[in-house]
């Protein structure tokens, strides 16, 4: 019996900025992120939109696409790092919205025997959960899982995480009949704890912020969005911990170069090139080449041969990224969108190929696994129409853009969006300020 990717669903908000136009205003070049990082567009969310707006529309979008019965569905694992909330995970605010749309079909609270969780470890959070699914169906073959990719990066503005923003949701449904992807039991996996990005809560001196202190505590604690991070160190633990999962992935599986099988490489994207920049330390190792000084690092990453490979395994997988920017979790799994439904569009068969995935978290861990193209994977991708979709998206302006990132809009700009939306910040229930409460502007 296998085990993997049955089907899969998407939401990329309706929103978007041109990065020339950022650059335009933050005095960059714009050559310098539209063809030095693969930056072409930000993906970013209306006034409505937030992590569980996002989830609620990709997997109202899987169920949709692909006729599920929500009671076949046994678990809803969504891994994100914009949780909405310390406590209530994002993903029952999820199952509580598709409900609502669905009640009509499938009667009230058809998800009433789901269970749903959030999974947190930066942006590798979903490949955990998939990892867990995966184990799950395996254990139980006659059930279904689903997990979800979620999230919304916002960094400071004017700061040097500012251009590589976006957000969105990427829905898999895991199952015993892998249409889309069927997944080897083999997780190679490395962990360290290090501080390269985090959410921490700050602490103010209350002076500092207020002009009455006197009525306030003598510390004041902030949580908010925008991490607290170390570009350049970030990536040197990116390029760490792949390494030492592929690593723990040749062991495993006792293969001696695993890439060479692969026909794509999906790696987590911050920005549309990140990942053919930190593979060439795994490449150069492999092919037995010099990479210990700058110079060498970048004779590796010029040569014919490292150019042929990104065209090869890795090109086709970030331009969907280019179009989005960073989506933390659902990165990954976009990117794996991206090259399958380049290969679709081109006819191209993939049928038994393998594909191999890099997948990374600050804080920090890998796991690199592999993924055999099934046999109706075109059906599969046929519902899709990926970069259709981006076509279809609003621009913004710039200064609409600040402004949404400063929450001072009340109204959203995309006055046409037909689908969950934030209508308040309130409960129904006096005592129990702070719950969301959402509407599905759509038809159901």
């Amino acid at each position: 019996m296998t085990f993997g990717i049955e089907a899969a669903g998407y939401y990329v908000p309706s929103l978007y900025l041109e990065i020339k136009d950022l650059a335009g205003k933050r005095g960059i070049e714009p050559a310098k992120l539209e063809k030095g990082l693969g930056l072409h567009k930000m993906g970013f969310p209306d006034v409505h939109e937030d992590t569980a707006t996002f989830a609620a529309e990709a997997l109202l979008k899987l169920i949709k696409d692909y006729d599920l019965n929500p009671k076949d569905i046994a678990r809803i694992y969504l891994g994100t790092e914009s949780a909405l909330d310390a406590a209530k995970p994002t993903a029952s605010y999820t199952l509580q919205m598709v409900e609502q749309v669905l009640e009509e079909d499938f009667g009230a609270r058809c998800f009433r025997n789901c269970d749903v969780v959030d999974m947190t470890f930066a942006c590798i959070g979903a490949v955990d959960a998939l990892h867990n699914s995966l184990d799950f169906v395996r254990v139980n073959p006659d059930k279904k899982a689903v997990v979800i990719a979620s999230d919304y990066a916002k960094y400071e503005l004017n700061s040097s995480g500012e251009y590589t923003q976006g957000g969105g949701a990427v829905a898999l449904l895991i199952s015993s009949k892998p249409d889309l992807l069927e997944i080897e039991n083999n997780w190679g996996v490395a962990t360290e704890s290090v501080f390269d990005f985090f959410k921490p809560r700050r602490h103010y001196k209350k002076e500092d912020l207020i002009d009455a202190p006197d009525a306030f505590p003598d510390k004041i604690e902030v949580f908010t969005d925008e991490p607290v991070f170390d570009g350049q160190y970030s990536n040197q633990c990116y390029q760490d911990r792949i390494r030492e999962a592929y690593q723990h992935y040749k062991e495993i599986t006792g293969k001696n170069k695993p890439y060479e099988e692969w026909k794509y490489l999906i790696f987590h994207l911050p920005y549309a090139f990140h990942g053919k920049r930190v593979f060439t330390e795994i490449y150069s190792l492999e092919n037995n080449l010099s990479y210990n000084t700058p110079d060498e690092q970048k004779a590796v990453a010029k040569s014919d041969d490292y150019l042929n490979f990104i065209n090869d395994k890795i090109e086709r997988s970030q331009r969907a990224s280019s179009e989005i920017g960073n989506m933390y979790t659902a990165s990954i799994f976009m990117a794996l969108l991206s090259a399958l439904q380049v290969s679709f569009s081109e006819n191209e068969e993939l049928t038994g190929s393998e594909i191999g995935f890099l997948g990374y978290g600050s804080g920090s861990k890998s796991k690199v696994f592999a993924g055999k193209v099934s046999e109706n994977w075109k059906t599969v991708v046929s519902k899709w129409n990926l970069f259709e979709s981006l076509k279809n998206r609003t621009a913004i302006d710039f200064e609409t853009y600040e402004k949404l990132h400063r929450k001072q809009l009340d109204n959203s700009v995309n006055t046409n969006y037909k689908g969950f939306g934030l209508v308040s910040v309130e409960s129904e229930n006096p005592v129990l300020k702070g719950a969301r409460y959402y509407h599905y502007q759509g038809e159901k």
